[in-house]
């Protein structure tokens, strides 16, 4: 019998890869130390690593991880919008996209923009326009494009910070960066930073992400949800506002290296 060249040898049977997930939500412990060993009531932020750059097609790129979350930016513009009205002649228009990969989650299904990702756009867009000087980029629009790759909690926060990077790799001027941080509360505890398990089984709870211009220290887009209180979502601002400042540091030090290694080498006299 002849072989079929055109078959994929693989397996005559499949098993679904959520049966290889984490453990649910459910078995997660409520008090002591959460299951990445960070501690909980404390600015306790996961590892983060941030590089700028990484798509040479965009006129600016950054890619980040915290933990197992995952995200790409990609800037384009400023270019030339096809829009003549008053307002697109005064000032630039920024236009945000923010998408989950099919892959990203276990419930998502297609490339579709739905509308979890259409709110996720609206806040950073909202999040990301009053750093943005769109007053220098007369008749033109920046394009800011996010493609989560792997969802594992605060998503929102690293894409924030994501996207600032970007806009910063492609030259754009800003009044300062932007990064985020998130925190979940339920009851009298709380934590920084939450991964997707910790997200969904503190449900009942209330949960903020802020959006925070370090050196202006001046917030410049806050979402929050659930049931919290004045005192608790003044509390939530400002241990977010910590774990920003600690953020700080590593996204320098990302832009740093992403100047040096777009600077010309020293010429030999």
């Amino acid at each position: 019998m002849p072989t079929d060249t055109k078959r994929v040898r693989g397996p005559e049977t499949s098993q679904s890869p959520v049966l290889f997930g984490c453990k649910p939500a459910a078995d997660l412990p409520s008090h002591g130390p959460r299951v990445d060993g960070r501690q909980r009531d404390q600015v306790d932020i996961r590892p983060v690593f941030v590089r700028c750059g990484p798509v040479s097609q965009a006129n600016g790129s950054a890619y980040i991880e915290a933990g197992n979350t995952k995200l790409m930016c990609c800037v384009y513009g400023p270019r030339e919008t096809g829009r003549k009205d008053e307002t697109d002649m005064k000032c630039g228009r920024l236009t945000t996209d923010m998408r989950l990969a099919p892959f990203s989650c276990p419930v998502r299904g297609s490339w579709i923009q739905g509308t979890q990702d259409k709110d996720l756009s609206l806040m950073l867009y909202e999040s990301l326009q009053p750093a943005v000087c769109l007053h220098k980029y007369p008749r033109s629009q920046i394009e800011v494009s996010v493609m989560v790759l792997e969802s594992s909690g605060s998503v929102l926060a690293h894409a924030i910070t994501c996207a600032s990077l970007a806009l910063a790799d492609a030259g754009i001027e800003m009044y300062d960066l932007v990064l985020g941080c998130s925190l979940h509360q339920d009851g009298d505890s709380y934590v920084v930073d939450p991964t997707s398990e910790e997200e969904s089984s503190w449900s009942a709870g209330g949960g903020l992400t802020l959006a925070f211009l370090p050196s202006l220290n001046q917030v410049s887009g806050l979402q929050s949800n659930g049931d919290m209180t004045l005192e608790t979502l003044t509390a939530g601002v400002r241990t977010c506002i910590e774990g920003c400042y600690k953020l700080y540091p590593v996204v320098q030090q990302a832009l740093t290296r992403a100047v040096r290694r777009a600077a010309p080498p020293p010429s030999e006299s």
